[in-house]
């Protein structure tokens, strides 16, 4: 069976609170976008998991599409099973692309097999593999909170507005990230905020910017770029280093120098 793990982008992102187990708790707006890598699971003699595409760093054993199997496979009869993931979303951009792979593993397994897992389960062992993994089952505009597994529905179309993504080749990692974050409380009504498109701009922003930013000036510069050519939002995604800008008709990106990705939500 062949699925299409997709990207999220994070409409604002907060680090309100530092917890006592090491993680941060936050606030987010988590909505997916059609950028995607290439999932087949099929039934097999035996398992095997094969990556092809950009490559991956690390050991197989670490790689979240193992740990989804492994993980389902310690509650459920799962058949040995092949595993090809072509992997296209950049790494350590702060797409998703990884958290992703896995929610759809998953998902995948769960109709390849039968499992009838249901859906509040699929999120559950998926908040297992990490934080952002159990947004994937669902797959739709979500409000994250706590460690990015509390969810809230979010009425929120952005459906024919067309997004540039940017990916500079600097690779971000979470840890960086969070190490130079002050955490505090987001004042006001998110909800309502991401219902007024026309506020975004100067009051919807991604806190991991402000120590990001400084350390990779290339980054703001793109983000200045898009509003240059048009944008009516623009902003880092997760952790970074990916930048988006969302545009109400399609925009000539030529000369910016770096891969884009380009399409209509």
């Amino acid at each position: 069976m062949l699925s299409f793990p997709n990207i999220k982008i994070n409409l604002g992102l907060y680090i309100t609170e530092r917890r006592n187990d090491g993680f941060h708790n936050l606030l987010t707006c988590f909505y997916p976008v059609q950028w995607n890598d290439i999932l087949e699971i099929v039934p097999s003699d035996a398992f095997e998991f094969k990556q092809t595409g950009l490559a991956v760093p690390g050991n197989e054993s670490d790689n979240l599409c193992v740990k989804a199997y492994n993980l389902l496979k310690q509650d459920f009869d799962i058949p040995n099973a092949f595993i090809h993931l072509h992997k296209i979303i950049p790494m350590g951009a702060g797409l998703g692309g990884g958290s992703s792979d896995a929610g759809f593993v998953l998902k995948t397994l769960n109709e390849v097999f039968e499992l009838g897992i249901s859906i509040p389960q699929l999120e559950k062992y998926a908040a297992q593999l990490g934080s952002d993994c159990a947004f994937f089952v669902q797959n739709k505009p979500t409000i994250a909170s706590g460690r990015g597994e509390i969810f809230q529905d979010c009425i929120l179309d952005l459906k024919g507005t067309h997004i540039v993504i940017v990916y500079p080749n600097v690779h971000v990692s979470t840890a960086d990230a969070f190490s130079g974050v002050k955490p505090r409380s987001f004042e006001g009504n998110f909800q309502a905020l991401l219902q007024d498109q026309s506020k975004w701009k100067t009051s919807l922003f991604n806190q991991f910017e402000e120590t990001i930013f400084p350390k990779y000036p290339l980054l703001a510069e793109i983000k200045e770029t898009l509003y240059s050519k048009g944008a009516f939002y623009a902003s880092m995604s997760g952790s970074g280093s990916a930048i988006f800008g969302l545009f109400e008709k399609e925009v000539d990106m030529k000369g910016i120098g770096f891969p884009i990705f380009s399409g209509i939500l």
